[in-house]
């Protein structure tokens, strides 16, 4: 899925906004896509944030509106069902970090910078905020988002926000190899266990335990278990039915 609009830095205008929405649900739906990579047109910049030009257009409410449809692609992102990718070609600022943070994993190259600009033009990170807090220990978060200073991909690596930062010429290839690498899992376990991490994150230590070994449980009932457990005792790849 590319955000296409170059000379806008790949903004996050209304129809962006929806037509992720839309690239979205057609891939989660097409068998054959087995791991969803994000990314943005040309070499600067992966995504700018929200457009500024466009804030305000169509009056109050539709703005609101406007604002709780990106709130829904960041949840989307973070709840698909399948693998999401980063590929991080250029600067992923304001509203874009928050769509990296929303991918499960993330690969930037070496001159990317990421940050939450926002308070430089009176605003705050407000939905962007939620992910950073889950990625990010307070302090370091409220340094993010308070100053809006931009962080290499460097230190984006170091504090955990991104996976890989690689040379540009490398990008492509290290961005697939981890796709390939995520293809051929079994997309039901994949699925089952994502799912687990997530709604385990926000639980009490004790409750979570408790979920998750539920959740366990339920994997060894499925099929794939089954086959990944035969064929690691045959010594022979898994046979993967996804089920």
């Amino acid at each position: 899925m590319t955000i296409d609009r170059p000379r806008a830095r790949n903004a996050l205008s209304p129809q962006v906004v929806q037509g992720l929405l839309e690239a979205l649900s057609q891939a989660e739906a097409d068998p054959a896509v087995r791991v969803l990579v994000l990314t943005g047109a040309g070499e600067k910049v992966f995504c700018a944030g929200g457009d500024l030009g466009q804030m305000g257009e169509g009056g109050f409410l539709a703005t609101h509106e406007g604002r709780r449809a990106y709130a829904q692609l960041l949840s989307r992102l973070q709840g698909a069902r399948k693998p999401t990718i980063a590929r991080l070609n250029g600067h992923a600022l304001a509203g874009g970090l928050g769509l990296v943070l929303a991918c499960d994993l993330a690969v930037a190259a070496e001159h990317v910078e990421l940050g939450t600009p926002e308070i430089d033009v009176g605003l705050f990170p407000m939905m962007v905020m939620a992910l950073v807090q889950r990625h990010l220990g307070r302090k370091r978060a409220l340094e993010l988002v308070m100053t809006g200073d931009r962080l290499s991909a460097r230190e984006a690596l170091s504090l955990g926000l991104i996976n890989r930062a690689v040379p540009a010429a490398e990008l492509d290839a290290v961005v697939g190899a981890l796709a390939a690498k995520l293809a051929g899992k079994s997309q039901a376990v994949l699925a089952l266990g994502k799912r687990a991490f997530l709604t385990a994150e926000d639980m009490p230590f004790p409750a979570a335990l408790e979920f998750l070994a539920s959740q366990l449980s339920l994997n060894t009932l499925a099929e794939d278990a089954a086959e990944g457990i035969s064929a690691f005792l045959a010594k022979r790849p898994p046979d993967w039915k996804d089920r």
